[in-house]
């Protein structure tokens, strides 16, 4: 993927800003006394992000709806268990009051934001990674956006579970290496062996191992589920039990794990700022906040990585 055009960095901002709240200490707090420990994680994320991988274009992915009710039609048990826990859209208190301030700082910075009504960011990112004429780096530490990578259109997803710092690039080879699987086959993958962290089962009695052998033998879902439904494919019989015991459950959540790919996102001036969009309004908030370090760090990030961006804006 040439170079001249830049590359869009694409984040999936929940995942990033939960990983902040819980990796910053409380302690961190404005000067009104707020705790504003997520701000200042995901500030940081920024800085590093841009400074080590220079994007030439950047989307912040939001969640308008972090459990669609299309969603749970599908699979009534989908993110169920976070409910319990108090999880809201924005997330569980006290950090669902920084969401704002989070926005506040990336719509003063200049950073392009959206989100889509009824859908997740992962769908977000799914439909600008599908549109994107540029390489894409997802940044995510949640395993499901891991069914974008493409090396073909150079999408792959810079994968933060270990933290920020030590994020480990994904790409297809990656996926085979961890999983198995052929790299584009993650979503039919995760389908078969499910993933408790979203609530979502997969098919009783096939664990990762079992899922790999699955999807390398028959290709996708689909073909997993017509070797099971034909006597003379040569699954075993116990195998082909379990799948058909799991075919409804199958056909229901395949919806629910694929990030929809097509949604009517508006367009966006995604560039790179270089400096920022309200000079005042970042200046305010760093006072206020008390995080003055934090935005200076991502005030340089931005200058030197937009200096070298050339003709790709």
């Amino acid at each position: 993927m040439g170079s001249d055009r830049g590359r869009l960095m694409l984040l999936d901002t929940p995942s990033l800003y939960f990983r902040a709240f819980h990796g910053v200490p409380r302690t961190v707090r404005g000067v009104d006394g707020r705790p504003v420990n997520a701000v200042k994680g995901l500030l940081e994320f920024l800085a590093h992000l841009v400074a080590v991988r220079r994007p030439t274009h950047l989307v912040a992915c939001e969640d308008a709806d972090w459990r669609p009710a299309w969603r749970v039609a599908a699979v009534p048990a989908y993110k169920a268990h976070r409910t319990a826990n108090g999880a809201t859209p924005s997330g569980p208190d006290p950090l669902g009051g920084q969401v704002p301030l989070i926005w506040a700082a990336l719509d003063a910075l200049g950073v392009a934001r959206v989100g889509v009504a009824h859908h997740e960011a992962e769908d977000v990112i799914a439909t600008l990674a599908a549109r994107s004429a540029r390489p894409v780096d997802v940044v995510s530490g949640d395993r499901d956006l891991f069914q974008l990578v493409d090396d073909a259109r150079g999408v792959r997803v810079l994968y933060v579970a270990q933290g920020v710092a030590r994020h480990q690039v994904v790409d297809e080879a990656a996926i085979t290496a961890r999983y198995g699987i052929p790299g584009r086959a993650y979503a039919d993958f995760a389908l078969l062996r499910g993933d408790p962290s979203d609530g979502l089962p997969g098919a009783a009695g096939i664990g990762d191992r079992t899922a790999a052998a699955l999807i390398t033998r028959h290709g996708t879902l689909a073909g997993v589920l017509a070797a099971a439904a034909d006597a003379d494919s040569g699954m075993r019989p116990e195998l082909r039990r379990k799948l058909a015991a799991a075919r409804d459950y199958l056909v229901a959540a395949e919806p629910v794990v694929r990030a929809v790919p097509d949604l009517p996102v508006p367009a966006l001036d995604d560039r790179l700022p270089a400096t920022p969009r309200d000079p005042a309004a970042v200046a305010a908030l760093a006072d206020a906040l008390d995080l003055d370090a934090s935005f200076n760090r991502v005030l340089l990030a931005l200058a030197a990585a937009s200096s070298d961006r050339g003709d790709a804006a």
